[in-house]
């Protein structure tokens, strides 16, 4: 009995046991399950914090800087330069690359064809929307417009059809338009220099180890600008069908400005085919008469021919050369000193000095300055004169400008060469540092240089010189007025001026040129204090005259870069 107790006990012990083992079991399984539950939903919660904290980051980032909101669908993350920038010698900006935008048109993610041709014909009346149309039924991808601005940008943009696909691409922008139009050049689509600077350093502008370095040039905008905005002037004042300008610097053959008119907006690519846009002043080829007087002078006076004070007497009224008759358009004193032969603008006196001289020694100057060669500059745009034979008169005639051709830019290299003392130079359009200058030799002595300066300020001075509106108070100008006419056609004049100044120091030469210029009769000039009215059409009566406004326009500018030309300029302004 105590057996079987102790066994029930036992039993009822063992079964106590385990019941109690099955339900802490129980237990242990649910708090097991209950935690595990619990830390997910910290997993939850702590991932939706982190979650909104980048959210809130994204929000202030995008707050406070001011993102691209238009499709950029294919856009480089990073902007990088395919060209370089182009300054002018103050680092004025001329020519820059900037992102721009085609827009084109993909068909397959035109939701509502009908709807997208009524939004472009009302935004955009002047596409052809017919054409659009059948270009998009054909359903593939197509330009829509090209080289877009910012307005039609967002125009298309507003209408919320993710079909328009805005594509990036890199522009070439000239910030100044017409200004610099026949310098600067352009580019193609692809950024390739078609013309101007642009296509002459091609290369040194896709350089990437200097991409960031702007190409520096001579040019001034500020004095282009002047000087541009006074041959406008003339071109409707005498009616003129073309014209050009050119200032240098005479010491380095540094181009300051270069203008030739009609000119063109070289933001907008188009073909132009018409002669009347060609640059005139390195391309043009022309006689350019009586400025060649000087060369002539020069030779006589730098082969100790002659001095500024030899008297030619008895000098004809017309000299037969051959079948022609050459005289002079007005009737001038017998007897004329050499320096008033140039003053006075005489054909036979010049003539006379030409003979004097000899033709080997006329052919050496002309090879030696290089007059009848293309133009040396940094442009491809040069003009090839045209040859011709030494053969009979061919020296009389070259002697006052008839039968030769030449650019305007090489006749005023010349004058600049002769101005400043003898030495040859180059024309210019890179800034360069000062001991970057060459010697190219010399073609007159520092004496004939300053003889000669000293006669073309007496043709302004001088009552009977061709320049007398020029003069300037203050900037002593001298220089050389040339008239020719076309062959084709007499009525038509090319009037030329070229100046320099000061005279007794020369700095600068200025080249004015009119094509086919009229009368102004209704123009009353001031000389001087005394009022006069036009009644000839020659360059003394209208490029004489714009060359004038145009120096008293540039001349403070000049004064003021030019601390030497500063000083005289103020001690002849306070006599």
């Amino acid at each position: 009995m105590k057996i079987k107790k102790s066994k029930n006990f036992n039993k009822d012990q063992g079964s106590f046991y385990f019941e109690d083992y099955i339900e802490t079991n129980r237990i242990n399984k649910y708090l097991k399950k209950n935690n595990l539950f619990q830390d997910r939903i910290y997993l939850l919660f702590f991932l939706f914090i982190c979650l909104i904290l980048i959210f809130s980051i994204r929000i202030v980032h995008v707050s406070l800087n001011k993102i691209e909101i238009f499709n950029n669908i294919n856009s480089p993350q990073k902007f990088s330069l395919l060209r370089r920038d182009i300054v002018d010698r103050n680092g004025i900006l001329i020519s820059r690359n900037v992102k721009s935008f085609h827009a084109a048109i993909n068909p397959r993610l035109v939701t509502n064809k009908e709807n997208l041709l009524i939004k472009l014909r009302l935004s955009f009346p002047e596409l052809q929307i017919e054409k659009i149309k059948k270009q998009i039924n054909n359903g593939k991808y197509f330009y829509l417009k090209k080289r877009i601005n910012q307005k039609d940008k967002e125009k298309l943009w507003s209408l919320g059809e993710k079909g328009i696909i805005f594509e990036p691409f890199q522009s070439r922008v000239y910030t100044h338009g017409n200004l610099f139009s026949h310098i600067i050049g352009q580019v193609d689509y692809d950024n390739y220099g078609v013309s101007g600077i642009e296509k002459f350093f091609d290369k040194d502008l896709k350089n990437k180890k200097i991409i960031g370095k702007p190409l520096e040039l001579t040019l001034d905008t500020n004095i282009q600008f002047l000087i541009k905005k006074e041959l406008d002037k003339a071109l409707k004042t005498f009616e003129a069908t073309g014209g050009g300008a050119l200032l240098m610097n005479v010491e380095n053959g540094e181009i300051l400005s270069l203008v030739s008119l009609p000119d063109f907006n070289i933001n907008i690519r188009a073909n132009i085919e018409d002669k009347k846009y060609i640059n005139k002043i390195t391309k043009g080829v022309y006689e350019l008469g009586s400025i060649f007087k000087t060369f002539t002078v020069a030779l006589a006076l730098e082969n100790d021919l002659v001095d500024p004070n030899y008297v030619l007497e008895n000098i004809p009224k017309s000299i037969k050369c051959s079948r022609y008759k050459i005289s002079d358009i007005k009737e001038f004193p017998k007897n004329l000193s050499v320096e008033d032969i140039l003053i006075r603008s005489s054909n036979v006196g010049t003539l006379l000095l030409a003979r004097k001289i000899g033709e080997e020694k006329f052919k050496k100057f002309v090879e030696d300055t290089k007059l009848l060669k293309n133009p040396d500059i940094q442009l491809e745009e040069v003009g090839n004169p045209i040859k011709f034979k030494w053969n009979k008169c061919k020296l009389e005639t070259i002697s006052y400008g008839h039968g030769i051709t030449t650019t305007p830019l090489q006749a005023t290299t010349i004058y600049a060469s002769i101005s400043n003392g003898g030495k040859i130079i180059k024309p210019n359009l890179i800034k360069k540092k000062d001991e970057e200058q060459e010697d190219y030799g010399r073609i007159i002595s520092k004496k004939t240089s300053n003889q000669i300066n000293k006669i073309l300020r007496k043709v302004v001075t001088e009552k009977e010189g061709t320049a007398k509106l020029a003069d300037i108070h203050g900037y002593f100008v001298g220089g050389k007025t040339g008239t020719s006419q076309n062959y084709s056609n007499k009525n038509e004049n090319l009037n030329t001026f070229i100046s320099i100044f000061p005279t007794h120091e020369p700095k600068y030469a200025l080249l004015v040129m009119l094509e086919n210029p009229q009368v102004a009769k209704d123009l009353i000039y001031d000389y001087r204090g005394t009022k006069i009215k036009a009644f000839r059409n020659e360059a003394g009566w209208n490029s004489v005259y714009v060359a004038g406004k145009i120096i008293k326009r540039i001349g403070p500018i000049l004064a003021i870069k030019n601390e030497d030309f500063n000083e005289n300029y103020v001690a002849a302004k306070n006599n």
